[in-house]
């Protein structure tokens, strides 16, 4: 309740700070863009629920000579990866956060299909609520390999506590201003997790 309570605070705050950049941005994705500005995928959060992640757009609806919709990487715009690098584009999620979906710190929610290849260990990471930040992205981000991730999201589990919550919010501040261990490649991009389903 305490760590829902501080969700809040902080984030009432930062929408009233960012208000007017944010709605500056979010006229600018629509004009690159187009409609809609912000982009709804379905992701497992606390106790592996299915909630609307939201985020702005960072790719195109362009479609191929079938009618089927281009590869990913061919979609993502110049200001997409401008808005993945300096991780603008999670900037939405905040109303995840407000609502009750998401905290801002916690493992990231992950895609849907994903689910069905965790081990017992690593579906684990669902027994908090997703984060706008967390452990792992701050230790290596989408640098590091599926099974590092999923260790420190697990280690987060552990070891929660608002001390470390903090710490996670001072060191993810410091690394998007300096794009430290930041990747334009998002989950959308990287290779697909394909788990640990034979090993139970």
């Amino acid at each position: 309740m305490i760590k829902r309570a501080l969700d809040l605070v902080f984030v009432i705050l930062i929408i009233i700070i960012l208000i007017v950049p944010v709605t500056i941005l979010a006229f600018i994705v629509k004009v690159k863009m187009g409609s809609p500005i912000i982009f709804k995928q379905k992701r497992p959060g606390y106790k592996g629920k299915i909630f609307k992640m939201f985020k702005f757009r960072t790719m195109t609806n362009e479609l191929d000579m079938n009618g089927i919709l281009l590869p990913n990487e061919m979609r993502l715009t110049k200001f997409g990866k401008f808005l993945r690098k300096t991780s603008m584009d999670e900037m939405p999620e905040l109303l995840n956060v407000l609502i009750g979906d998401m905290s801002l710190v916690g493992p990231r929610p992950l895609r849907i299909e994903y689910l069905e290849y965790y081990s017992k260990e690593q579906a684990r990471r669902h027994d908090v609520k997703p984060g706008i930040t967390g452990w792992a992205q701050i230790n290596g981000r989408n640098a590091i390999s599926w099974d590092e991730k999923f260790k420190l999201d697990i280690w987060y589990v552990d070891n929660q506590s608002l001390l470390l919550d903090i710490k996670i919010l001072w060191l993810t501040f410091f690394k998007v201003i300096k794009k430290e261990g930041v990747n334009t490649q998002d989950d959308n991009l990287i290779k697909p997790f394909k788990g640990a389903k034979l090993n139970g």
